[in-house]
């Protein structure tokens, strides 16, 4: 009776944080949802496995491990770590699109969901390059400690003005 106790501690004790994903032709964006996380560790094999493990606000472990699509150059992989998230870009070996994000066929782990602020279609890929180009910092995605306001830590979310605008002016 008491290593079934100690299998539900350890399954308690362990948990997986909301991962959401996006790609890009040449990078996948993982949004790790974990409020001040601390102890942070990514680990990014070429072979595809991306390892997640970090400690919670009330010192829960959380830890995940993904054995991605394809392979990835771990020297390109960066994380910032944010107030409320933890953005991971996760480069790509070879250039092209991922049918999904990871390499078995199964239906995902309920915890990882398409982030749809982040994603789009290969054919849109030029236009959204303004949202995630390299040249960007995570800032538009991850809160930053500075402490000065709390809208930091939103994601970016575009210019609804400014696209109704171009909406009005187009001819559909």
């Amino acid at each position: 009776m008491k290593s079934t106790d100690s299998k539900q501690n350890l399954l308690l004790n362990n948990r997986n944080p909301e991962v959401l994903w996006a790609q890009r032709s040449d990078k996948v964006y993982l949004t790790v949802a974990l409020p001040d996380a601390k102890d942070v560790f990514v680990k990014c094999e070429p072979q595809g496995l991306f390892s997640f493990v970090a400690q919670g606000l009330q010192d829960e472990s959380f830890d995940f491990s993904l054995e991605l699509y394809g392979p990835i150059v771990p020297e390109g992989c960066k994380t910032e770590v944010g107030l409320r998230n933890i953005l991971c870009s996760i480069q790509k070996e070879q250039k092209g699109w991922w049918k999904r994000l990871l390499k078995s066929e199964e239906k995902p782990a309920p915890y990882i969901k398409v982030d749809w602020n982040k994603w789009c279609d290969e054919d849109e890929e030029e236009s959204a390059s303004d949202l995630a180009s390299d040249d960007d910092t995570a800032e538009q995605y991850v809160g930053q400690d500075d402490g000065s306001s709390d809208d930091e830590g939103m994601l970016y979310l575009p210019d609804l003005e400014k696209a109704k605008r171009k909406l009005a002016t187009s001819d559909f």
